[in-house]
């Protein structure tokens, strides 16, 4: 039993050192990392009157819609205009989630969000820098893309 221990340890610790990054950061995080970054490099839009904007002028390269949007009109354009430009769209669970990764709230001293505005849309425009979460991200939409386009 001591021999099979560090044999079946070696073999889980190996892959894992390589793989523990990439099998923490889920999706979600990596949005959230792809978002600040984007804000950072001034290529995140917020709110239908930017993503719309963003949309139609084909310059929007993903989409974050909030599933609580309480407007199905508004749910419906941003759906449409995503799927006329051939643009991932990525659901949020919480409009208040999306709105502190898309920067509309306020940083304590602790380094929490406060006073977090809810926010329904936000596209990204420009990624910025190449990171993991970005590869992470575009793997996870690449996977999630209809195969007939």
């Amino acid at each position: 039993m001591a021999d099979d221990e560090p044999m079946e340890e070696a073999p889980a610790d190996a892959p894992a050192e390589g793989e523990v990054e990439v099998a923490e950061m889920s999706v979600l995080d990596a949005l959230r990392d792809v978002l600040k970054r984007a804000l950072i490099h001034g290529g995140l839009k917020r709110g239908l009157r930017e993503v719309a904007k963003a949309l139609d002028s084909r310059t929007a390269k993903l989409c974050c819609l909030a599933k609580d949007c309480d407007n199905a009109e508004y749910s419906n354009l941003v759906r449409a205009l995503c799927d006329e430009g051939g643009v991932s769209l990525v659901m949020v669970d919480e409009g208040k989630q999306l709105g502190e990764w898309a920067g509309l709230c306020k940083i304590n001293e602790e380094g929490e969000a406060t006073s977090v505005v809810r926010c329904s849309a936000a596209c990204v425009t420009e990624f910025g820098e190449d990171t993991r979460a970005l590869s992470v991200l575009l793997t996870y939409l690449k996977a999630q893309a209809p195969e007939d386009k």
